[in-house]
């Protein structure tokens, strides 16, 4: 992922104090990006 994308995200998740795990980039299953786990605790 380009790094103006990261930057991005991490704005949001600082503006928004809400972290994103997921990144979608199409209407797919298989076009998801895993940033962390949700999962994992």
């Amino acid at each position: 992922m380009p790094q103006a994308a990261l930057n991005y995200i991490q704005r949001v998740e600082e503006l928004t104090g809400v972290p994103i795990d997921i990144i979608s980039t199409g209407p797919d299953r298989d076009e998801t990006m895993i940033l962390r786990d949700p999962f994992d605790a």
